[in-house]
């Protein structure tokens, strides 16, 4: 069931006469079925929209739209596909208890793969899903592949009806979809031949895979179902091995790096990460790939526009992963603006110390590290802590916190943002 939540003053809906409340029900004879619908079958400039207002009665709504013009509604939030997998390494599973009820929603739906680039692994697509995919052109889709060979995916999804994914992404590719993959590698399961034959099977369906990412399984202190072996130094050295193989291939073959690993594995395995052009146009870098590479290019870029701040003292959080890189970005970004830094680490309190990436601190890890604070101006913290409603994975708000430190405190993706900011206000 589709209905509207919103409706745009001035808009056409308002002009014929849909209120919050109308559940949509077909749209020129086709049956709307969820967003997707809408939005695909109510892009044509003629409409029949065939609906039931709030108190019950139908109606239809016929329209002409001015081309371009939207129709001026927002839909209720539609439901979600679960997963029906039950992966050791799964993130959810990793989760304490006590946390707000949407962080245990395991989602594993294609519609929100294709609209916010969710990784979904396809095991719960059916023919009709096919069809709906290849007939509304949702490309590209981010694929959790995770291993090609069909057994051995078996094992690390824990589920024994899941189906081929290589057959299912043949047919996707024939219909003119293009992916960006992804491998979560456990130790002794998905890496080695089966990895090697990941990356074969994916290469062989061409330019349907724009790119493929190799991941190392992340393990919380609560990941109660995982058995396996962490990610050591040199097991990730040995799937850097893969990656620059069949990079160096693709660049040479394709004029494309194509296979990426993350920021994490280069942490990991000590090396170093490498320069903005093997990334391209950091396709994958909300998967953690290219991010800190980004940032330095980003401060390199925005340096020369940041403003004196002689005298001011100011605390950068991070987690333990970015200690050893953020010194030199900090050290320029001090040269050029005359004010004083302090990095502030903090060991991640409620995932525990196997998860060092800053993006997933909580709101208790700040207020532990600057509450009593009185030597710094203001802090900076990492803005990726935060959903779109200002909120920690913890439930603390960041307006409470901010009301309870005793220095301000401000979101930042790249420090550029809030030193160039006029949000910058110094408390001296």
């Amino acid at each position: 069931m589709v209905r509207v939540a919103r409706v745009a003053p001035g808009s056409i809906a308002e002009e014929i006469g849909m209120v919050p409340g109308t559940e949509l029900i077909s749209v020129n004879g086709r049956a709307v079925q969820d967003f997707l619908d809408w939005e695909f079958l109510a892009a044509d400039d003629e409409l029949e929209i065939e609906a039931r207002q709030p108190g019950g009665e139908a109606i239809v709504f016929e329209l002409e739209r001015p081309e371009g013009e939207q129709i001026g509604v927002t839909l209720e939030p539609p439901s979600v596909r679960r997963c029906a997998n039950r992966c050791e390494f799964c993130f959810i599973e990793g989760l304490p208890q006590g946390l707000r009820k949407n962080l245990y929603i395991r989602d594993d739906d294609y519609r929100l793969s294709f609209t916010y680039g969710n990784f979904a692994t396809l095991s719960n697509v059916r023919e009709r899903d096919i069809a709906r995919i290849i007939e509304y052109r949702l490309s590209p889709l981010y694929v959790s592949v995770h291993a090609t060979n069909w057994e051995a995916r078996k094992v690390l999804l824990n589920n024994p009806r899941v189906p081929n994914i290589v057959e299912q992404l043949a047919r996707l590719a024939n219909g003119g979809i293009q992916f960006h993959c992804q491998m979560v590698v456990v130790p002794g399961l998905n890496d080695g031949a089966v990895l090697e034959e990941s990356l074969s099977d994916l290469w062989n369906l061409g330019k349907a895979v724009i790119s493929a990412a190799v991941v190392p399984v992340g393990i919380t202190q609560f990941s109660h179902l995982y058995t396996g072996e962490p990610m050591s130094p040199g097991r990730a050295r040995d799937l850097l091995g893969h990656v620059d193989r069949w990079s160096d291939r693709a660049r040479r073959e394709r004029a494309d790096t194509w296979v990426f690993g993350s920021d994490e594995l280069y942490l990991l395995a000590g090396e170093e990460l490498p320069p903005a052009k093997h990334y391209g146009d950091f396709a994958q870098i909300e998967n953690g790939i290219g991010a800190i590479t980004s940032l330095r290019m980003r401060v390199a870029e925005g340096i020369a526009d940041l403003p004196r701040l002689e005298g001011l003292r100011i605390g950068i959080v991070t987690g333990k992963a970015m200690g050893s890189l953020m010194p030199p970005l900090i050290d320029s970004i001090a040269g050029a603006t005359g004010a004083q830094f302090e990095l502030i680490q903090i060991e991640n309190s409620l995932f525990g110390p196997t998860i060092t990436t800053a993006g997933l601190l909580v709101g208790a890890d700040m207020r532990n590290a600057l509450g009593g604070r009185h030597d710094l101006d203001i802090a900076l913290i990492p803005a990726e802590t935060l959903n779109d409603d200002r909120i920690f994975l913890d439930d603390v708000r960041f307006d409470d916190l901010r009301e309870e430190l005793s220095i301000p405190i401000f979101p930042s993706y790249d420090f550029m943002d809030i030193l160039t900011s006029d949000e910058l206000v110094v408390h001296a």
